[in-house]
C-alpha cells in the first residue's frame, strides 16, 4: 500500500474522531463570540507571524505527565496553527499559581518588551475571589492591566474563572465575574466567559466537573475546547477588523 493511500485512508479513519471533538466542544449561539475587532492580530496575520502571550494562575497548567503540551496555551496553539495556514504561530504561557490581578497585572511591563505579543490572553479572578480583594482594587488593576496592554500594542482577551460545581457555594465570584465583564466592555476588549462556558458543558453533561479534577483524560479534553474555542474568537475578532476596514474604504 502507498504512502499516499495509507495518508487519505489515516484522514478518513480520524474523520469521526474530528468530528467528535468539535461536537464536545460545542457551546450555545453567542456564548463564545468577538464583540470586538483585534487590529494587532490582523495586523499580525498579515505579517504572517502572531504572537501570543498567555498571563495567569495554575489553572493555565495541567498537573499531569506531559501536562504542559496539552494545557489550553498549547492547545490554542495547535488550533491556531490549523485555522491559520500559512501564519507562524507562538503562544508563550506566564503563569504563576495563586497571583492577584494587581500580581499580573506589575509583570506586564515586562512580558511586552520580552515578547511583544499582538495579543494577550488574561486569565485572572480566582485568586482574587479566594484571598477576598475588594471587588473595586480587582477592577483598578485590571483596567490598569488593560490600558498598559493597549498601550504596548497588544490586543486583549480577557479570560474569567473556571466553574467548579463542588466550590460554587464556598467562593463568591459572580462580583469579579462581573467587575471582569464591566472592564471588557467600557475598554472594547474581547471577554472569553469560561465560567460561563463550562457550567453550560456541566450542566449539558457534556463534562462532569464533579469529577474532573480525578479524571486527566476529562481535563485534558477541556483545556482543548479551550484552546479551540480560543483560537475561534482570535479568528473573529481579526475578521472584525478587516470588516471595519472595509466599510471604512
Amino acid at each position: 500500500m502507498t504512502r499516499v493511500v495509507l495518508t487519505l485512508l489515516g484522514l478518513i479513519l480520524a474523520g469521526p474522531a474530528l468530528a467528535g471533538t468539535e461536537m464536545l466542544c460545542q457551546v450555545p449561539e453567542g456564548l463564545v463570540q468577538a464583540d470586538f475587532a483585534m487590529p494587532r492580530v490582523a495586523a499580525a496575520l498579515a505579517a504572517k507571524r502572531l504572537e501570543v502571550a498567555v498571563i495567569g494562575s495554575a489553572s493555565s497548567a495541567l498537573v499531569s505527565p506531559g501536562g504542559a503540551g496539552k494545557s489550553y496555551p498549547s492547545r490554542l496553539e495547535t488550533a491556531l496553527v490549523a485555522d491559520l495556514p500559512g501564519v507562524a504561530v507562538r503562544v508563550s504561557t506566564y503563569a504563576k499559581p495563586r497571583q492577584s490581578a494587581a500580581e499580573m497585572q506589575r509583570e506586564i511591563a515586562g512580558i511586552l518588551a520580552t515578547q511583544k505579543p499582538a495579543l494577550v490572553v488574561w486569565q485572572t479572578g480566582t485568586a482574587d475571589a479566594i484571598r477576598g480583594v475588594d471587588p473595586d482594587e480587582f477592577r483598578t488593576a485590571l483596567e490598569e492591566g488593560v490600558d498598559a496592554l493597549q498601550a504596548g500594542g497588544a490586543d486583549i482577551i480577557l479570560m474569567n474563572m473556571q466553574f467548579s460545581p463542588r466550590t460554587e457555594s464556598m467562593i463568591a465570584l459572580s462580583s469579579y465575574a462581573d467587575v471582569m465583564r464591566f472592564v471588557a466592555m467600557q475598554h472594547s476588549v474581547n471577554l472569553f466567559d469560561r465560567f460561563a462556558v463550562m457550567k453550560h458543558w456541566n450542566e449539558a453533561g457534556v463534562f462532569d466537573l464533579n469529577a474532573a479534577t480525578k479524571k486527566l483524560d476529562m481535563a485534558e479534553q477541556v483545556h482543548d475546547c479551550f484552546g479551540r474555542l480560543l483560537s475561534r474568537l482570535v479568528v473573529e475578532g481579526a475578521a472584525l477588523t478587516r470588516q471595519g476596514e472595509k466599510a471604512n474604504d
